[in-house]
């Protein structure tokens, strides 16, 4: 146990460490995906209720239901202990940063709306980047800094 109370945790230099990753974050995504779309049910039904209780008001959560699932579920998971998403362990891949910090929350759902924002330009062109890329890293992984390492 340590008494430092920000630990590093550099990424690995070694390649097998990031072999294979590009294909586990597809299969991570759509089981992410999947679980946030099953959230998303009891969410409805709290802003029904919540709709309810405001007169209405509450109402106007739904048609950015899933922006807020979604991010309070890749927040909470990625900026975790475990610095991976249940699809990601799934897989056996989790998400680090370059200069050895932990993720935190703020950080985690930063490198969610930037995944989103660069999917909606370069949309099926995104995977291409980490083809060609050192550690097979996308451009949000880039702009922040992040890199998908193998865990398995």
């Amino acid at each position: 146990m340590s008494l430092d109370p920000n630990p590093t945790y550099a990424a690995p230099e070694d390649w097998r460490a990031y072999s294979g990753v590009l294909s586990r974050r597809v299969f991570a995504f759509i089981l992410d995906y999947l679980i946030v779309l099953l959230l998303c049910i009891p969410a409805a039904v709290i802003v029904f209720f919540l709709g309810i209780v405001t007169l209405g008001l509450g109402f106007m959560l739904y048609p950015a239901l899933f922006v807020i699932v979604a991010l309070l579920y890749f927040g909470m998971t990625l900026g975790g202990p475990s610095q991976a998403s249940p699809g990601m362990r799934a897989m056996g891949i989790t998400l680090m940063r370059t200069d050895g910090r932990r993720l935190d929350f703020m950080t985690a759902m930063v490198h969610t709306v930037l995944f989103w924002l660069i999917n909606s330009i370069l949309t099926p062109l995104i995977l291409l980047v980490g083809l060609f890329t050192e550690r097979s890293r996308l451009v949000h992984d880039i702009l922040l800094g992040t890199v998908i390492v193998r865990t398995s």
